[in-house]
Formats: C-alpha cells, sequence, structure tokens
C-alpha cells in the first residue's frame, strides 16, 4: 500500500488563519527528533513523507531533514502556506535537499476573502509566487484549499483562475472544514459550512479541472455530495485499498495511527449502494448537520474498479473486482471486530482519539524552556491579531502535555 505519513516540523505559524485546527503548542523538534520519527516511517515500509506544521518551513532545519528522509527512500512532500517558498533561493534550497511535492494552501483567489481567512494582508501574491518559485526548481506542485464558509460559493472560480495563470498546477486538494479542534472549534459560526453551501461550486470545479485533464483529491465530504466523482474521495480510496495514515502530532495527541475511516452517518445512509465505501460525515465538533445527508443508487462497483485499475497508483496490487471483492469483505469483519472490543471502553469523540493512539510509537518532539516562552509569547500575540478580527481564541487543551491540558 501506498501509505503516506505526516510529521509536524513546527506548530507555530506566521499567519493567523480563523479556523486554524492545529495551533502553536510548546513542543519543539531538532533534527536529532524528528529523525527517529522518519526512521519510524521507514520501519513500517510508508510510501512516503509529509513535512507539516504549523508553517514547516519556518524550521531552520527543513531542508536538513527533508535530505534525510529522501535518502532513506521516502517520497518527500511539504505544505505550506508559501510564504518561504516565494523566494527563488530558498525554493532551489529545498529542491537540492531532495524536496519533490510541494502542497500549497490557496484558499480563495479574491485577495479580501484569502486575506479574512488568513488573519494576515498579502498573503495570496506570496502564495502565487510559491507557485512559480517551485515549479522554476523542478518541486512538483498540488494546491490545497480548506472548504469553508467564505470560500464555499467560488471553489470553481478558484481552480479556474489558478489554471490560466498557473498551469504547472495539475493537482488540487480539498479538505472540508474540521470544526473540532483549535480555532476551527470556536469559531464554527463564521467559518464551518453546511454541505449545501459548497455541492454545486465543488461539482463545478471537479467537472472543470476533469475536463481539463488534470487530478484532484476531496477530503471530509461525504458521497453523496461528490457522487460523480466518489473515486475522488481520500476516505473512499483509503477504504477500498485498505490503507493507513499515521500523523506525528507536535502536541499532546503525539502518534495518531488512523485506519477507520468511518464517522457520522444518517438513518437513511444505510439503504445507500455506497454506504460501505464511504467516508460519512467528518464531525467530530458538532459542526454539521446529518440530516443533510441522503442516500444515492449508483455502481459501487463502478466506483471501486475506477479505484483499483488507477494507472497512477500502481503500489495497489489486486487489480481484479472478484480478489478485491474477497479481500474487502474479509476486512470489513476484521473492522467490524475492532469496533466490538473497543465498544465497551468509553464512547464518543476522547474514546476515538484515544483507540487511535500509537503508544508503541517514538515520542514526539521536546518540551524545553524556550519552547514554553515562544508558546507564551505567541498566544498573546495572536490573542491580540483574532480579537482586532473579531475571532476567538482557540481552548487550551491537545496542545498542551496532559498534565498540563487536563
Amino acid at each position: 500500500m501506498a501509505n503516506l505519513g505526516y510529521l509536524q516540523v513546527v506548530r507555530h505559524c506566521n499567519h493567523v488563519c480563523g479556523f486554524c485546527s492545529n495551533p502553536t503548542t510548546p513542543y519543539e523538534h531538532d533534527f536529532d527528533s524528528m529523525k527517529v520519527l522518519v526512521d519510524d516511517f521507514v520501519r513500517r515500509g510508508y510510501f512516503g513523507i509529509i513535512l507539516t506544521g504549523g508553517e514547516p518551513t519556518l524550521h531552520p532545519e527543513l531542508p536538513r531533514i527533508t535530505a534525510y528522509a529522501r535518502e532513506q527512500g521516502l517520497h518527500v512532500r511539504m505544505i505550506t502556506n508559501g510564504s518561504r517558498l516565494a523566494d527563488r533561493r530558498f525554493a532551489e534550497e529545498l529542491a537540492r535537499a531532495g524536496l519533490q511535492l510541494a502542497h500549497v494552501s490557496i484558499y480563495s483567489v479574491r485577495p479580501e476573502v484569502e486575506a479574512r481567512l488568513r488573519g494576515t494582508e498579502g498573503t495570496l501574491e506570496k502564495a502565487f509566487g510559491a507557485l512559480d518559485a517551485a515549479h522554476a526548481a523542478g518541486i512538483e506542485l498540488n494546491v490545497n484549499c480548506v472548504i469553508n464558509k467564505l470560500n464555499a460559493d467560488h471553489l470553481d472560480a478558484n481552480v479556474q483562475h489558478l489554471v490560466r495563470h498557473h498551469p504547472q498546477v495539475r493537482h488540487f486538494v480539498w479538505n472540508n472544514l474540521d470544526p473540532s479542534m483549535g480555532r476551527a472549534e470556536v469559531n464554527q459560526d463564521q467559518f464551518t459550512p453546511r454541505l449545501a453551501d459548497f455541492e454545486l461550486s465543488l461539482h463545478r470545479a471537479l467537472r472543470f479541472l476533469a475536463k481539463s485533464g488534470r487530478t484532484f483529491r476531496v477530503e471530509k465530504v461525504p458521497l453523496c455530495y461528490m457522487t460523480d466523482f466518489a473515486w475522488a474521495s481520500t476516505e473512499t480510496r483509503k477504504i477500498v485499498k485498505g490503507e493507513e495514515r499515521i500523523v506525528f502530532f507536535l502536541d499532546a495527541k503525539q502518534a495518531v495511527r488512523q485506519t477507520d475511516w468511518e464517522h457520522v452517518y444518517a438513518e437513511g445512509c444505510a439503504v445507500c449502494t455506497l454506504r460501505e465505501i464511504c467516508g460519512g460525515l467528518f464531525d467530530r465538533g458538532e459542526g454539521y448537520d446529518p440530516a443533510e445527508l441522503h442516500p444515492v443508487f449508483v455502481d459501487r462497483d463502478a466506483v471501486v474498479e475506477r479505484i483499483i485499475t488507477d494507472p497512477a497508483d500502481p503500489a495497489y496490487a489486486l487489480r481484479d473486482l472478484r480478489a478485491w471483492r474477497a479481500d474487502f469483505a474479509r476486512r470489513v469483519e476484521e473492522t467490524k471486530a475492532a469496533r466490538r472490543r473497543r465498544l465497551p471502553l468509553a464512547e464518543g469523540q476522547a474514546a476515538e482519539r484515544e483507540a487511535m493512539r500509537d503508544r508503541a510509537a517514538p515520542a514526539v518532539g521536546k518540551l524545553t524552556e524556550r519552547g514554553k516562552r515562544r508558546f507564551e509569547a505567541k498566544r498573546r500575540s495572536e490573542a491580540r491579531k483574532v480579537a482586532e478580527r473579531g475571532v476567538a481564541l482557540e481552548r487550551l487543551g491537545e496542545q498542551l502535555p496532559e498534565t498540563e491540558g487536563g
């Protein structure tokens, strides 16, 4: 399986997004603490690693850990807001170190909307500059976009602008907003969309990209809101192929290993023909309404076949539908058994997260006096900035050690 792991390099950022789900923490990494985690991905047989944050380009050892991960045979990617990647010399340094793919986050091509979402002025031109600088350095490019209330009506306009002005971008990724953590949790009324808010503009965007020959993925969107492009759902692809994901969080969660991709469903989902391969409604923060879900009646196996025969995904072995059905039935029973074992322990969000914690993994990051001072300073600074923009600061919780955060 082509498993990709996430390593949070830093948890501070030079933007102040009102829906940030991974805010600053007192934890820090140096090269050695990151090296241990890269080695762990290699030991698990992972295909690649995604360096993320916070804003990963703020870590002085980013080129070095990039080079190390590449030397170990991992495909090395990075998620960035583009603020530093726009510097051509820095982009060239990362390319020489071995960075193969950059995911540049752009939420809206309308400057006033992007500035509101970022909590920072002038970010859009930097992101556009990052697309050009990375391309010139030979780094492959994706554009990432968090779907939210402010951009829900113009997702298609975003991709049309980017394809027209930055044709080197060949792949796009959408993540529906997670309303359960950080600033996203306490600002749901400002940023959490209804599913119906983005259904049409997302469909127009996907249809436009398909016609242009580009590729795309969509995460945290139930299949009843992207039925024509069900094969492009990240959760569906992982369910079909039996993939997992590990995130090394630079906070109290530490190592999280996700193998179960199912979330919230409505009563009507039981008769949906795509129910078994749909991740449902990703909502641990009670920000969405399950009543928006509805069954669809399309050929499940046609969706599966599109995924398992994808020539761009050579790592998946079972190319025959009959072999896939047998393997999938076995995995479904194993998943049900695992859920039955967990059920008596506890229920709810805390239990789900505890079940995903990988306590056998190495420790993630270090708690230092410098890290604690920076965390306190960032909290004061960000409290002022979000207050100026009418946004609430996140509650203290998982960004602190368990003994301090409760």
